[in-house]
């Protein structure tokens, strides 16, 4: 079936007319050339809107206080009211699949930033007040040191972790901030742990002039007493905060006195709903981009078919003198369909090559010259590539079927007639 003699006329039939076959060739290579870059390209959007998330746990909701809305129980709307720290053992006792629940404080509210001196040198950074779990939750490199722990929590330690950035700004180069003090509204805290993070979709720089300090003893220095001013909250894998926020937005309406219809009273930012709008985006981006592949490659598998008719055509009276010598129909149907697949492999592989070469200097350049917005590696992985060869042996068959059936059709008597 697969002699050196089947391979020697396979390749005499295609390199007969060199023009043809590479004209021909071109509309397999093109299609499978457009499919591979249009999912590569897909994929580094993807990448790049998803790095807007940085490694943050994403089945994750921020909650926080609004103004009231509504009136109830006797108290008028437009009030104010915070979380206190009761209002996380009532989540945590009420609310099932719940795998993180972080309290957090902050000197100066959102992106507020509060002098801290160490020295002579000072700066104005954010502080916050945290527990341990938050490095589960926003992910961070401790680059020297540790990170807060609970004994920090217990024993209300005034213990700080600080970012690149501010140990750029408040240290020497050379200088071990580890056990070091620094002053935060005049209040004393021993450096314990510096940190840093990848690059992400938010303001990396931003993000390193950070101080985070126990929660315990940020309340008790800064005269926080039980408040709260937001939590994130993390659901268990396999569980979407999506579907028990609406539990803990209850809970937190029961605790203080606020209408249960009340949907402005509890803010709230669920990255779980906006990851999950991103993957369904990129899901319909690659369907797209599969149907518009595959189209275009259809177009080059028919101009495959056509060019195998015309051989055929052309092959009459070989088929039929072949048919005469007691050759089998399945000899001849094989003969015909190996061609339109090692045609339509040969054409494929090279468009697979290509643009795996077109995506590799695209990777070199975003390297080269730092990450685009929204766009990030752009790459395929070997599930397209075994797709992409799945997709051209079936098109090869599908091309060479029918030329393959009109050649055992002829009369042995009547093709050696042909002229």
């Amino acid at each position: 079936m697969f002699n050196r003699d089947r391979w020697r006329e396979i390749l005499e039939v295609l390199t007969t007319n060199w023009f043809r076959t590479l004209l021909t060739a071109f509309g397999v290579f093109w299609g499978i050339f457009i499919l591979i870059l249009l999912l590569a390209v897909g994929k580094g959007l993807e990448t790049g809107v998803k790095l807007d998330f940085g490694n943050s746990a994403t089945n994750t909701v921020v909650v926080w206080t609004q103004t009231v809305s509504k009136p109830y129980k006797g108290l008028p709307k437009g009030r104010r009211y915070n979380f206190k720290i009761d209002d996380v053992e009532s989540i945590r006792e009420n609310v099932d699949h719940l795998r993180f629940i972080s309290p957090r404080n902050q000197l100066g509210g959102f992106r507020g930033t509060d002098n801290v001196v160490r020295g002579i040198n000072t700066g104005a950074f954010n502080v916050y007040g945290d527990y341990p779990e938050i490095i589960q939750q926003d992910p961070m490199n401790i680059t020297a040191g540790r990170f807060l722990n609970y004994s920090d929590i217990n024993e209300k330690r005034k213990v700080a972790v600080i970012g690149e950035g501010v140990r750029a700004t408040l240290y020497d180069k050379t200088e071990d901030p580890i056990g070091t003090f620094i002053k935060i509204r005049g209040v004393s805290f021993m450096v314990v742990g510096t940190y840093d993070k990848e690059f992400g979709g938010g303001d990396q720089e931003e993000e390193e002039n950070e101080i985070y300090v126990p929660f315990s003893a940020f309340s008790q220095a800064f005269n926080m007493g039980d408040n709260v001013g937001w939590m994130s909250i993390t659901a268990n894998d396999g569980y979407s905060i999506s579907d028990i926020k609406e539990s803990i937005f209850g809970i937190l309406k029961q605790n203080h006195k606020i209408h249960p219809d009340d949907v402005r009273a509890v803010g709230h930012f669920d990255r779980y709903a906006e990851y999950s709008r991103v993957e369904r985006l990129f899901t319909a981006l690659n369907l797209i981009a599969y149907f518009v592949g595959i189209l275009v490659l259809l177009s080059g598998v028919i101009g495959v078919s056509n060019i195998m008719l015309i051989v055929v055509k052309e092959r009459t009276k070989e088929i039929g003198i072949r048919r005469a010598l007691g050759e089998k129909p399945w000899s001849i149907r094989i003969q015909i369909l190996m061609e339109s697949v090692f045609l339509t492999i040969i054409s494929g592989m090279c468009g697979i090559i290509l643009s795996t070469l077109l995506i590799y200097v695209i990777n070199y350049i975003l390297e080269a010259n730092g990450p685009v917005d929204l766009f990030s590696n752009p790459n395929i992985n070997i599930g397209v590539v075994i797709i992409a060869l799945t997709i051209l042996i079936v098109s090869g068959l599908l091309a060479g079927l029918i030329p393959a059936q009109n050649a055992i059709r002829v009369r042995p008597v009547e093709a050696i007639r042909t002229d």
